[in-house]
């Protein structure tokens, strides 16, 4: 029973260590010339620091998504280094 408690407690901590990171929504876009492979990179690095990809734009080269503002540093960098 102790075990239990503590596992639950340490689960309950750890979801909300997970939600008190600061997420904004952002719109990124990129210029027309932009190969896609850079929105897939950015894509999977959004998604692989806990963000979301909540849409995609199929008139211009973009997404709207909801990330940290360490992923959208991350983010930034992929963009400039294409350009």
């Amino acid at each position: 029973m102790k075990f239990t408690f503590s596992f639950l407690l340490l689960a309950l901590f750890a979801v909300l260590c997970l939600a008190a990171v600061p997420q904004k929504q952002v719109i990124i876009s990129y210029p027309e010339g932009t190969p896609q492979y850079v929105l897939d990179q950015a894509k999977a690095e959004i998604i692989k620091a806990g963000g979301m990809v909540e849409h995609e734009f199929s008139l211009i080269k973009g997404f709207v998504a909801k990330l940290s503002t360490k992923a959208i540093e991350t983010v930034q960098a992929l963009g400039s280094s294409n350009g």
